[in-house]
């Protein structure tokens, strides 16, 4: 069972996240997620990227990476943060379309897209890497402060809570929250409003919100990848992503 189901509609690539229930990130889900990227990015007019109707994505698959050795885990990590680069700079416009939680991994997914819309109040999104010992990792702090300013994007960072989308709607975390059952069709129309803009225009457009982040993340990758990696190996961390992993 592929991890990944791609549709087309309307010239929109909907991409949907299919690894389980949960749609735990581990590096089947990387990768596959990286080929469709690569497989429609020359035909498609714009990206909707969904999830399933209990989790978009629960974060990183820890009943796996959790027994990764520092080299396996460098590996995964720096793909992971490949994948949400190529997500976050793609020229294509791209709405993340929530109909489950989207809590760490899976809200970093979720920052990925332009827009990000939901058809539901009280599902959850929200970090809680802090509480795990680990660092919101560098890039996507960037894109929360770039998408919901300093203050809050502080606040969620430190807080390590998880918040139901009507809240997160309030900050523009979310965008717009739709009737249930219409998100996704709401997520393609948007979509292709969008693409039916001037492409060099909005490609040129996205460049230059996206080119602080791009550029401060590749002069900064190595030194903040093994700073991620000291905590996630670290004694302390290490009892905390355990016990994680076992409510997986």
């Amino acid at each position: 069972m592929p991890t990944i189901l791609i549709e087309n509609r309307e010239n929109i690539a909907v991409l949907t996240l299919n690894n389980g229930v949960a749609n735990a990130i581990n590096p089947e889900l990387v990768q596959n997620l990286s080929d469709a990227l690569d497989q429609i990015r020359n035909d498609a007019k714009g990206i909707v990227l969904c999830g399933g109707e209990k989790f978009f994505s629960i974060g990183l698959d820890l009943p796996v990476v959790i027994n990764f050795s520092r080299k396996e885990m460098s590996e995964f990590w720096f793909e992971f943060n490949r994948l949400l680069l190529d997500l976050c700079t793609i020229s294509l416009p791209t709405v993340c379309a929530l109909t489950g939680h989207a809590v760490a991994g899976g809200n970093i997914l979720a920052l990925t897209g332009d827009l990000r819309f939901a058809d539901s109040d009280t599902k959850k999104i929200g970090m809680n890497e802090i509480k795990l010992g680990v660092p919101v990792p560098y890039l996507a702090d960037m894109m929360l402060r770039q998408v919901v300013g300093e203050r809050s994007a502080t606040q969620m960072i430190c807080g390590g809570e998880f918040m139901v989308f009507s809240d997160a709607e309030k900050i523009g975390l979310i965008d717009k929250i739709f009737v249930p059952g219409t998100l996704v069709r709401k997520a393609v129309e948007k979509t292709v409003e969008i693409s039916e803009l001037q492409a060099h225009a909005f490609s040129a457009v996205k460049s230059n919100r996206t080119e602080e982040i791009k550029t401060r993340f590749e002069n900064n990758r190595e030194a903040k990848h093994e700073m991620f990696l000291d905590c996630w190996f670290n004694e302390g961390t290490r009892r905390l992503l355990q016990a994680a992993s076992q409510k997986f």
